[in-house]
């Protein structure tokens, strides 16, 4: 008696073209996500990058002598621009502001405030008095300090007429006396010209400091 048995379908040998078309295909989609991921990324780092620069921080590079010895020429500074948003400008603070020059043009200054809105400032043979007192500078080279001739301390303006900064405006010095043009040229500066605080020398490494 012969038994019959339903033919068996020869089967598809392992690695045969429809698993190879899987692997190819199933690589292709790892790569593409890859890909994506890294665009997401780099787009992040990006956005951040523009929003820290334009809301939080930006680097402003020393080309001038005004604020030696506190900053040199070639110095980079840090500005914190979120600064006054959240508090009002403090003496003593070192601070970059707009200026717009005789020529309509745009220039970032770097000076420290030296009177605020309501105070009288005046200036007598190089000696700032506030409201009548003097004010103590320990962050002024003490070479130039040490000058017996007031022109060797400050420049020309060895005095200035006594003044009322007005409201929403401060007086502005650089630490470099002899070499600084600011508020004794162009008079008081408006708070909201300020870009915002200059709060560290982050280079060069070996002048790295909190101002």
């Amino acid at each position: 008696m012969e038994i019959s048995q339903p033919p068996v379908d020869d089967p598809t040998p392992v690695g045969g073209p429809d698993i190879e078309a899987e692997s190819r295909s199933s690589r292709s989609s790892r790569a593409g996500r890859v890909v994506w991921e890294w665009a997401i990324v780099v787009l992040v780092a990006v956005g951040a990058a523009l929003i820290i620069r334009l809301f939080l921080f930006q680097q402003y590079y020393i080309d001038g002598p005004s604020m030696e010895s506190t900053l040199q020429p070639r110095d980079r500074v840090l500005v914190n621009k979120l600064s006054y948003r959240l508090h009002d400008v403090n003496r003593g603070d070192v601070v970059v502001f707009d200026r717009v020059t005789a020529a309509e043009q745009h220039d970032d200054l770097i000076k420290r405030v030296i009177a605020l809105p309501g105070e009288t400032i005046e200036v007598r043979s190089c000696t700032i008095f506030i409201d009548g007192t003097r004010l103590e500078e320990p962050y002024l080279d003490e070479e130039m300090v040490g000058q017996a001739d007031p022109l060797a301390r400050c420049g020309s303006h060895t005095d200035v007429p006594a003044q009322v900064i007005p409201d929403d405006m401060v007086f502005v010095m650089g630490d470099n006396r002899v070499q600084s043009f600011d508020s004794r040229d162009f008079g008081p500066v408006e708070v909201d010209k300020i870009r915002g605080r200059a709060f560290i020398v982050i280079w060069p490494a070996s002048a790295w400091a909190f101002l």
